[in-house]
């Protein structure tokens, strides 16, 4: 089992970065795929971005590639999202996830079973 805690989320002006950490207990976090999702309000939650255990594989929800940027570092037992370029659109609260699988194979409906409890991005115009 792995928990998880997100930190870096906050109020930020268009054009802002902002990068996200999710910092993971456990020893096994190189055994996990890694995701992040968004939840904007009165919305459904959205996948963004995925990586694999071994952070050689990504996979991204549409065009948020030209964006975001995911990453880990398995020595640190973080994963972030590295955001660019900020609109108001992409105001959310962001969580991110895991699933323990060795598999190189992302997509934007994989499950995942572990679920951080989110922190808040705010984009103001």
């Amino acid at each position: 089992q792995v928990q998880l805690v997100e930190s870096g989320g906050g109020l930020v002006q268009a054009g802002d970065s902002l990068r996200l950490s999710c910092a993971a207990s456990g020893r096994t976090f190189s055994s996990y795929a890694m995701g992040w999702f968004r939840q904007a309000p009165g919305k459904g939650r959205e996948f963004v971005a995925a990586i694999s255990w071994s952070g050689g594989h990504t996979y991204y929800a549409g065009s948020r590639k030209d964006r975001f940027t995911i990453s880990r570092d398995n020595a640190k037992n973080t994963v972030y999202l590295q955001m660019n370029s900020l609109t108001p659109e992409d105001t959310a609260v962001y969580y991110c996830a895991a699933v323990r699988t060795l598999t190189n194979i992302l997509t934007a409906t994989m499950r995942f079973d572990y679920w951080g409890q989110g922190t808040q991005v705010t984009v103001s115009s």
